[in-house]
């Protein structure tokens, strides 16, 4: 978000202190940051805090102050107008266009994007009055993130509690992104499979399934309609995408063939079991002997499957390789009839499983070969997905 003009409107309810995180947050990402707080805002968050963090004077008055026209100029040098938190009052005198301080009058004279964050007593919320004001505001064009349901501050649980920064944060990136893969359905896998051998333990793999996640959600904020299918993962699936949650490899086939048929590009990005136990054991299995032998037969190979029956669909594999990794890369490259193989060296700093950054390279069927340097992985997952619009029929030229 580096030099994108980012305006934050703060309204007066109690979750106003969230707001000096989102700030703070967006100055980290090198955004010019404005801060408006209105009267009941100052009230709980002081304009002297967001001036330290954002690194510039708070606007708090329309009158007053060094710009005459404070509206105007803020209108003017905003690409991106965030209120959070949105109060019922906020709302409904946007919905009506009123014009009673400095935020709202600049509300009218600016016609770029508004994020719109609501946040309430869940009684407030669901008022007839405060839902057809939101709806009033979406019909203009304005983008509302809905509340979270949870314990609110007043002690009552419901809809009505402000996203935390993180989330908006990324709905704030969004509006920055090309939106190349309009029309486009991604089917993604991600995370490891668990292979049960009695009802206590597993074979399994390292997997986190950061990665798959992080792909997941670069597609679905660059327009396109997302379904994740993950094995036993800790990461909380995106939001705005189809979730399927599997535990096996078989139930991972399965849940691949029942949504192949609409999709346009696979990423196979689950470290997927290559073997299961022949059978699972009721109950536990005791402390006995000395040795035990665990009986394994192969699971269906579903990239090699998907290779045979692919079509013009873009189909992405990712090869975890310790030891000759381009090789063994071009190799299942080949072997899957892929469009692209990611290959990383998992005994690599940086790029092994559970990491927060990736270092890889990317194999295309055709011979090319691309080297992508330590990124993180939400920031590897676009540069991916450039390398597969490419490969996209009819998006090529993009």
């Amino acid at each position: 978000m580096r030099g994108k003009k980012i305006t934050v409107g703060v309204t007066g309810g109690i979750a106003a202190y969230k707001a000096a995180e989102l700030v703070s947050l967006l100055a980290r990402a090198e955004a010019e940051v404005n801060v408006v707080l209105t009267r009941a805002a100052k009230e709980f968050v002081t304009p002297l805090t967001f001036e330290v963090l954002a690194g510039r004077p708070a606007f708090c008055h329309l009158f007053g102050g060094p710009d005459r026209i404070p509206h105007i100029t803020l209108a003017r040098n905003t690409d991106l107008l965030v209120i959070y938190p949105a109060t019922a009052h906020f709302l409904a005198q946007a919905a009506w266009g009123l014009a009673s301080d400095l935020l709202t009058t600049m509300l009218l004279a600016y016609r770029g994007p508004v994020l719109v964050c609501p946040a309430m007593n869940s009684q407030m919320y669901l008022h007839p009055a405060v839902q057809e004001n939101l709806k009033r505001l979406e019909s203009r064009g304005y983008i509302v993130l809905p509340p979270e349901e949870g314990r609110l501050a007043c002690g009552e649980k419901g809809p009505g509690r402000l996203p935390p920064p993180e989330r908006v944060l990324e709905e704030i990136a969004r509006f920055f992104l090309p939106q190349d893969l309009k029309g486009l359905n991604f089917l993604v896998t991600a995370g490891p499979t668990w292979e049960p051998w009695d009802e206590v333990r597993v074979l399994t793999s390292r997997s986190s399934g950061k990665m798959g996640y992080a792909v997941a959600r670069a597609a679905r904020d660059r327009g396109a309609k997302v379904t994740l299918i993950s094995g036993p993962t800790g990461l909380l699936p995106p939001s705005g995408v189809e979730f399927v949650r599997v535990t096996t490899a078989l139930e991972m086939k399965e849940a691949v063939e029942r949504h192949f048929e609409q999709a346009d590009v696979l990423v196979m990005a689950a470290a997927v079991s290559d073997y299961r136990p022949s059978e699972q054991v009721a109950g536990k299995i005791k402390k006995g002997p000395e040795k035990i032998t665990l009986e394994l037969v192969r699971n269906p190979d579903i990239l090699e499957e998907l290779g045979r029956k692919k079509g013009k669909r873009v189909l992405v594999g990712f090869a975890a390789e310790a030891g000759e990794v381009v090789e063994k890369a071009r190799t299942k490259l080949k072997a899957k009839n892929l469009d692209l193989v990611v290959a990383n060296d998992i005994t690599q700093e940086g790029a092994g499983f559970g990491s927060d950054t990736n270092i890889v390279t990317v194999l295309f069927a055709d011979g090319r070969q691309v080297q992508l340097p330590r990124l993180d992985k939400l920031t590897c997952a676009h540069r991916l997905i450039d390398l597969m619009v490419k490969l996209i029929p009819g998006r090529e030229a993009q």
